[in-house]
């Protein structure tokens, strides 16, 4: 790595790209490209690979982790801390000034519409999100009938489990590592015989759970993306806890799409409605912290880490259910509407993204001005 690099330098670029990085993740793995290789040539294109490869091997937000081990990269672990709160940063901010309006007792009439539009297209986008991260994933597949397995108990666990999905995902990727290892021993493939456990495993483990992993599983624990958070934040968030209603979820979720930053972000507005900016600020904390570990404790390690057999025969087990997971969040995200023109946004909504292929931020905007003309035109809102 280079030493040459000045702080001021990371503070500026990285935040930079966390003030204009709009689109998730593959929009930030662009902007870092075009800064560190294309631009600046810190990094050349197989060590950028390379890295973008490992983070997508580790748990939690991995465009996040991205920009810390590029900032790593070039200032050290120093260098690691700038940056990734540089990076960080804005869209923190973002999200906190609009929980303040969006999920105020009582927001303006546009403001409650405008949430109401919004809000009602987050299934669309969980579905798109789902939808796009199968391709990969299925080329990778070391067995198809387990990869159509994990999803499916994914999205069977994101519809019922809500904050034990977890224990699904540590599951189906424990299983993937049995199945390996198993087949070395024995030159079969055995883990047909292993699919049926998993949901036990889940259920007679999930009374062990702490409860103040509500937030750390968020950023230690979710594998596939940040559309993995929905469903485990969802059940605590809402009902186990009540912080906030259905109808404020959805709200959370939007703003986390709509501002710059990792998905991710969508826990500080939830930890605004459990307690303020102060519960904002410790979730995002909470969340994003087991990534600056993972880069400032592992990066030196990453070359290893992308060759350990038993890191990939467990990301191919939790990978797939993270996928049906994100998919499955689309169920209870749906049921948490409650006025019928919010159908009629989700399917819009659908539509634009999947058949006419707009992009998130700018179908959510699109839904929160249908949602605006509703609440203007004197149209039912969530209550």
């Amino acid at each position: 790595m280079s030493k040459a690099v000045g702080l001021a330098t990371v503070l500026k670029e990285w935040g930079r790209i966390g003030c204009i990085g709009f689109g998730g993740p593959p929009a930030h793995i662009a902007l870092l490209r075009q800064l560190c290789v294309e631009r600046r040539k810190w990094l050349d294109d197989k060590a950028f690979e390379d890295a973008v490869a490992a983070c997508n091997l580790l748990p939690g937000p991995a465009s996040t982790q991205l920009a810390i081990f590029c900032a790593w990269h070039v200032r050290g672990r120093l260098g690691a801390v700038v940056g990734g709160i540089a990076f960080i940063g804005p869209g923190l901010a973002a999200i906190l000034a609009l929980s303040a309006l969006f999920l105020a007792g009582k927001p303006p009439l546009w403001v409650a519409g405008a949430g109401a539009g919004a809000g009602a297209a987050v299934a669309a986008v969980a579905v798109h999100a789902g939808i796009g991260l199968i391709p990969p994933s299925w080329r990778r597949a070391d067995g198809r009938a387990r990869w159509v397995a994990y999803a499916a108990l994914g999205l069977a666990g994101a519809a019922l489990l809500g904050p034990w999905l977890v224990l699904l995902l540590l599951a189906c990727g424990a299983a993937e590592v049995g199945v390996r290892q198993a087949s070395r021993r024995t030159g079969t493939t055995a883990g047909a015989h292993l699919t049926p456990l998993l949901a036990a495993a889940v259920i007679g483990g999930g009374a062990l759970l702490p409860l103040a992993w509500v937030a750390l599983k968020v950023g230690a624990l979710s594998y596939g993306g940040g559309f993995v958070i929905i469903p485990l934040m969802q059940s605590d968030a809402v009902h186990r806890y009540g912080w906030m209603t259905d109808g404020q979820f959805l709200n959370a979720v939007a703003l986390g799409q709509i501002t710059p930053g990792p998905v991710v972000h969508t826990v500080a507005a939830v930890g605004y409605a459990a307690a303020g900016v102060g519960g904002g600020l410790l979730a995002a904390a909470v969340a994003f912290s087991p990534s600056f570990a993972f880069i400032l404790l592992g990066a030196h390690r990453f070359d290893r880490l992308r060759g350990n057999p038993g890191v990939r025969a467990f990301l191919d087990g939790a990978g797939p259910a993270a996928i049906g997971s994100i998919l499955g969040s689309a169920i209870p995200l749906t049921l948490a509407l409650t006025e019928p023109w919010q159908y009629a946004v989700t399917v819009g909504a659908a539509v634009l993204l999947l058949a006419a292929r707009r992009g998130v931020v700018t179908t959510l905007l699109c839904a929160a001005a249908v949602g605006v003309v509703v609440a203007l035109a004197g149209g039912p809102l969530p209550t």
